[in-house]
């Protein structure tokens, strides 16, 4: 087994300090020991695989290193008693991708406090369909209906619409019986939208600064990705005790705003954080996407790519111009 090579996506500094990549054989014996070696069958592609990708020092501190913060497969050897060769398991988060070498090789070796038991119902291609977009949706669905968030709330708010947390966010909301408005600024993905069975609504009109302290009731909720300016006009247009998930900064990750949405209107900002949870809770949203949560439309908002795809792939997420969901697959 130690002698054994596999195929990984290398990213490396250059002379001149820019980053290259290119797929290379590895041998299992480079990976840094841990509790658990896995047999990757499927990764995912997130915005923050991209800034690894692309040479972020704030994502990756040393290079060369393989990214991918997701990864599902099969146990080749444990060191745990909670796992045994054999087990189909997914590693979401945590250090994975970002310092460890992640998902986008062929074999990752993790702590075991990483890694959740692929739950039944759920396949290891289905469960990198989701990833940590869809752990990241799911948390922020949860911490809204724990809030007290209803279908009967009025519309929900998904900005940010057209990437991977927003479009399942969008499928599970309407799965749950929610009323949903998409914002978002590709006016070509607005019939996508709309066939998922959300209301459309141009980013702009969230973007634009105000100096009223308020805004009309709008929105019952809402999930936002974006951050900045945009987060500001959310918040003081979230309807009396309406809550907002926040859990990205595509815009910025400032906010300038008065207390009155909260003292006021009794709103609520609620903070979604997908890589440090408790591995339970990760435990406790997966099992839920293989049960009362399972999206039946999952496959209209994936396209399953190739190693040799990745690196087109990974620059469209960092130019903000990809659709859905990306899953890699490391056999094809």
């Amino acid at each position: 087994m130690a002698e054994q090579s596999f195929e990984a996506y290398r990213v490396s500094e250059n002379a001149e300090n820019n980053f290259d990549s290119a797929i290379i054989k590895r041998s299992i014996n480079e990976l840094t020991p841990s509790d658990v070696l896995i047999k990757v069958n499927y990764s995912s592609l997130n915005y923050k695989d991209a800034l690894s990708a692309s040479g972020n020092k704030g994502v990756t501190r040393k290079y060369p290193h393989t990214p991918g913060i997701d990864a599902a497969g099969v146990v080749v050897l444990s060191k745990s008693k909670n796992f045994e060769a054999g087990d189909e398991v997914i590693v979401t988060g945590y250090d994975l991708g970002m310092n460890t070498d992640g998902g986008f090789g062929q074999y990752i070796s993790v702590p075991s406090d990483w890694v959740v038991p692929l739950p039944e119902n759920l396949g290891l291609r289905e469960s990198m369909m989701l990833g940590t977009a869809g752990l990241t949706a799911g948390l922020s669905v949860k911490k809204l209906i724990d809030a007290g968030l209803t279908p009967e709330s009025g519309d929900i708010l998904v900005t940010g619409a057209t990437g991977g947390v927003g479009v399942l966010a969008i499928a599970l909301l309407l799965k749950l019986g929610f009323s949903v408005t998409a914002s978002t600024g590709k006016t070509s993905e607005i019939p996508f939208l709309e066939a998922l069975g959300a209301q459309v609504i141009d980013r702009v009109e969230l973007s634009e600064a105000s100096s009223k302290a308020l805004l009309r009731e709008k929105w019952g909720g809402a999930i936002d990705v974006v951050g900045g300016e945009t987060l500001v006009n959310i918040l003081k247009q979230i309807k009396y005790g309406g809550s907002v998930a926040a859990c990205g900064l595509v815009e910025s990750p400032s906010i300038a705003l008065t207390v009155l949405p909260f003292i006021l209107r009794g709103v609520n900002l609620l903070g979604i954080d997908s890589v440090e949870i408790p591995l339970a809770t990760k435990r406790s949203v997966w099992n839920k996407f293989s049960a009362d949560w399972k999206i039946d439309n999952l496959e209209d908002l994936v396209t399953e790519i190739s190693m040799a795809e990745l690196s087109d792939k990974l620059k469209l997420l960092l130019a903000g111009k990809a659709r859905g969901r990306y899953v890699l697959s490391m056999s094809s």
